[in-house]
């Protein structure tokens, strides 16, 4: 044993620092490995949402579009459906004439109209409370009024 460069201390440490180090080199190498590989998926994940979010984007914008036109599409055919009810009844002669009676005060021959109107006389104002309630352009025209009734300014007279 003589021969032996090493006593078997320094066997046994080199044993259990040898196995230590070679699994430390091997964690290191897998981790750079899966580091590449994650980098590598992450760019392919990232490539794939900027390539399909402006297609996607279309998609919803469309999506919505179309919700929107069968709106205005079923509001349109409501509409043409009070339109045809209305053109059916003004059709029916009837219709026109009470229509005719209640709008435009027209009378049958031989009948009688009456006007009822108010009994004082006089026509009923709202009361003016000052100028924040009346219009902007009264307010204007009343100014341009007071500037004219206090008479001109003849320059150079």
């Amino acid at each position: 044993m003589a021969g032996d460069r090493f006593s078997t201390a320094a066997r046994l440490k080199a044993l259990v620092r040898g196995p230590r180090a070679r699994v430390y080199r091997a964690r290191t190498r897998r981790r750079g490995r899966l580091t590449g590989r994650a980098a590598l998926l992450a760019l392919v994940v990232c490539s794939l949402v900027v390539a399909l979010a402006y297609p996607m984007r279309q998609w919803v914008t469309q999506r919505s579009d179309i919700a929107d036109q069968r709106h205005r599409t079923e509001q349109a055919r409501k509409q043409v459906q009070r339109l045809l009810d209305e053109k059916a009844r003004l059709e029916d002669p009837a219709y026109v004439e009470q229509q005719a009676r209640e709008h435009l005060h027209y009378l049958r021959p031989g009948e009688t109209g009456y006007s009822v109107v108010d009994g004082s006389g006089a026509a009923r104002r709202p009361k003016d409370q000052g100028a924040a309630d009346r219009p902007w352009y009264s307010n204007l025209w009343d100014g341009v009024d007071q500037a004219d009734a206090s008479g001109p300014a003849a320059p150079g007279r």
